[in-house]
């Protein structure tokens, strides 16, 4: 069980309690033992050992994976004494400020992590665990962090972005949080030999998503490791006092470079792995002492419909306008499911080849709970054992009743997904449902799935995926559309009636049902609720080829001040190309077009490279 108070004031309890189709055990304790530790938290004898504190929240089984791969053995702290007993500490923090403090306060283990840290002990903390060595933040006003380092965790400003996009005259600067993405680190003069950067250069991309951030002042330069730029600005990007060490960035989620800078502190202190450490890709050049200014760079995500076919096996499939069979035989039977392939071997198979991101989407999921669906709990759990890039997974994150009578909230679905080794959950019909009782009552209520995530993992873990579909109208300022308060843009393509213009329905279950609501209301409601991040899909672009809907994610961004990634309609390396010089959009999706191996991931991040369009290598 876990209680505590969100950052906004909301009591939050989470019970796991064991499911038929899980193993009869509690689901958190399921996923904080391995084959690799024993009964009581112990870790097999051999390899060296890591104390891994693992508070419950978040993705930490991706930070297991990182840690088993690189070659050691994980022992997690239960106690006091298993804090000062420990020989390297690793806290991968994840959520809310606010949640974190509380949490380690009930457990009685403020003090014991302060004192550690303080005595100059190794230690790494990862994201919210680098947060937490500060004395405070914005996120939770009156909460007291670690105090280890002199200053305060502050939110970006976006009205900072807005100004460097006009001073630059640059659209592609407008400044969206939360910061995600592959962003790069720059060095400090006096930390440019850090042990912890042995291998890594300054062309080198790590993988941020966070909505807070630490400004560089003289009271903490001196531990100031590396600094990234965002909206006109730098931060902390990273921190190193002796032995103490914490990056905002998520090294389990960076690849290769991450993996190296997480194995580079694990085995100065508890000697080589049993694993090699990871050579870093080679990057651009970099100038002497490493570049000042950095880059984020554009994301190429590779998504996967995931769905069982008629002989109840799981496989990767593609809908053409979200139409995910092949065609009926002469005899009018249904045709079968696409089958693309298997999910793990897939996804394995983008992360090999570059994909910046893996989205797993659970197409049938309406139909039934997540925690009925073990087989892609398995999927998700397997795919993050060697996947070491951002996942995310949509599909069935609602409050829900299962067969026996169990009523399950939508935080618990989130939670499990997260203990399987999600980064983020991707909510489509039920943000739908969200945003029209909010947009009616003009109220949050804390109790929508958008809300109850939001407040216990923060915005960055919340993805609200938009599947709309086009209504022509015959003039951009068409009466009906502008009294509905619909956004009316220009058609990629006309329709049959020749009409030019058109509004984007959105629709649910699986495009099935329209309602009355627009994309663009949708995605401004769904922020306000705590959406961190919005998916743009169009059912008439879905499996054509022809091109993102850029009209459409345009009218999106100019309405929020969130990440968009663009989805349905890529065919050809051009298209993210094009999507990206158009629009200010983060990342752009594709399917098919990977999956077919019609295009390749290092094909579409060539044609952009070559079209000045930053990337990851």
């Amino acid at each position: 069980d876990l209680e505590f108070t969100s950052s906004s004031g909301l009591a939050v309890h989470l019970h796991f309690r064991p499911h038929p189709a899980m193993a009869a055990q509690p689901a958190a304790k399921a996923q904080k033992t391995s084959s690799e530790d024993t009964p009581g938290g112990g870790a097999d004898p051999g390899l060296p050992v890591v104390h891994l504190l693992d508070y419950g929240a978040g993705n930490v089984r991706s930070v297991r994976n990182a840690i088993r791969a690189l070659g050691y053995a994980i022992h997690d702290v239960e106690s006091e004494s298993d804090i000062a007993a420990a020989a390297v500490l690793v806290f991968p923090g994840v959520g809310s400020f606010g949640s974190a403090v509380e949490v380690l306060e009930a457990r009685g283990w403020v003090e014991p992590l302060r004192a550690y840290c303080r005595a100059g002990r190794p230690f790494f903390g990862v994201c919210l665990g680098m947060q937490l060595l500060f004395e405070s933040s914005e996120e939770t006003p009156g909460a007291e962090g670690l105090g280890v380092i002199p200053g305060s965790v502050t939110h970006f400003r976006t009205a900072a972005g807005a100004e460097a996009a006009e001073a630059t005259h640059d659209g592609n600067l407008q400044l969206t949080v939360p910061h995600i993405g592959w962003n790069g680190v720059a060095f400090g003069s006096d930390k440019a030999g850090s042990y912890v950067l042995d291998g890594v250069d300054g062309s080198s991309k790590v993988y941020f998503v966070h909505s807070f951030r630490v400004l560089q002042t003289p009271a903490n330069a001196d531990w100031t490791l590396t600094t990234t730029s965002y909206g006109g600005s730098e931060y902390v990007s990273s921190v190193q006092k002796g032995n103490v060490v914490a990056a905002q960035f998520h090294p389990e989620k960076s690849g290769a470079t991450g993996l190296r800078v997480l194995g580079n502190f694990l085995s100065k202190h508890l000697g080589p792995g049993a694993a090699s450490l990871p050579a870093v890709p080679a990057g651009a050049p970099t100038p002497a002492g490493g570049a000042s200014v950095t880059l984020l760079a554009k994301r190429v995500i590779a998504a996967l419909d995931v769905r069982s076919n008629d002989a109840g096996d799981l496989v990767v499939t593609k809908g053409d306008q979200y139409d995910v069979r092949e065609a009926a035989d002469g005899d009018g039977d249904k045709g079968a499911v696409r089958n693309l392939g298997k999910p793990v071997t897939l996804a394995q198979r983008y992360f090999e080849e570059g994909a910046d991101e893996i989205v797993f989407l659970n197409i049938t999921s309406f139909r039934q709970g997540v925690l009925d669906d073990a087989p892609m709990l398995k999927v998700l759990e397997k795919a993050s054992e060697n996947i070491f890039v951002p996942l995310t997974v949509g599909g069935g994150i609602r409050d829900y009743t299962d067969a026996a009578g169990r009523t399950w909230s939508a935080l618990e679905v989130a939670a499990r997904y997260f203990r399987a080794g999600a980064d983020k959950v991707s909510i489509g019909s039920d943000a739908v449902y969200a945003a029209e009782k909010f947009r009616e009552s003009g109220q949050k209520t804390g109790e929508t799935s958008i809300e109850q995530i939001f407040h216990v993992y923060g915005r960055q873990a919340v993805v609200v995926s938009i599947d709309p579909q086009r209504v022509y109208v015959e003039k951009p300022d068409d009466a009906a559309a502008a009294a509905a308060g619909y956004t009316v843009v220009k058609a990629p393509v006309p329709n049959a009636d020749g009409k030019q213009y058109c509004w984007y329905q959105a629709t649910v279950k699986g495009g099935r049902e329209a309602r009355d609501i627009d994309a663009v209301q949708l995605a401004q409601a769904c922020e306000e609720l705590g959406a961190g991040e919005l998916m743009i899909n169009c059912i008439n672009a879905d499996g054509q080829g022809s091109g993102f809907e850029l009209g459409l994610i345009q009218a999106v961004m100019d309405a929020v001040t969130i990440p968009v990634i663009a989805s349905s309609g890529a065919g050809a390396p051009e298209h993210f190309t094009t999507a990206f010089n158009a629009t200010p959009v983060q990342a752009a999706l594709a399917a098919g077009m990977f999956h077919r191996k019609e295009v390749t991931i290092a094909e579409v991040k060539g044609h952009m490279a070559a079209a000045g369009v930053p990337v990851r290598g």
